[in-house]
């Protein structure tokens, strides 16, 4: 009678831990890089002397460059077409929020005329982004 040495049997199970862990390692990865990433039109924003605003990713935010073109969220728009793309994309919400970003070269009066369309189509809540003081 021959008795089978435990040595000689090949493992039928995979080992998991090395995948576990490498999955680990990417999912800190992407918890700390998701929040650097901010997409959006690029402006030179004024200083405030207020601590930083953050503004989560599902928010509305109105981008006013330095040539006066306006952008809801990252889709181009005119004067004209703000009051209804705002309706539609609030169509439903009680809540409406938006955030305003504007260019520091962008004359006040602008930026007013846009925060007063803002306000008519039935915004309940505006911020300002702007950059912390050095």
């Amino acid at each position: 009678m021959e008795v089978a040495d435990s040595q000689d049997q090949t493992m039928s199970q995979i080992n998991v831990t090395p995948f576990v862990d490498v999955m680990l390692v990417l999912l800190v990865i992407f918890m700390v890089a998701a929040p650097l990433l901010q997409l959006g039109i690029e402006v030179n924003l004024p200083e405030a002397s207020k601590k930083e605003l953050r503004v989560p990713r599902e928010q509305v935010v109105l981008t006013i460059r330095n040539d006066e073109s306006l952008f809801l969220n990252t889709e181009r728009v005119s004067l004209e077409q703000l009051p209804e793309r705002l309706q539609a994309l609030y169509d439903g919400q009680g809540e409406k929020e938006i955030f305003v970003q504007a260019d520091r070269q962008v004359p006040y009066g602008s930026v007013a005329r846009a925060m007063g369309i803002v306000q008519e189509a039935g915004v309940n809540q505006m911020g300002l982004i702007t950059e912390p003081p050095d």
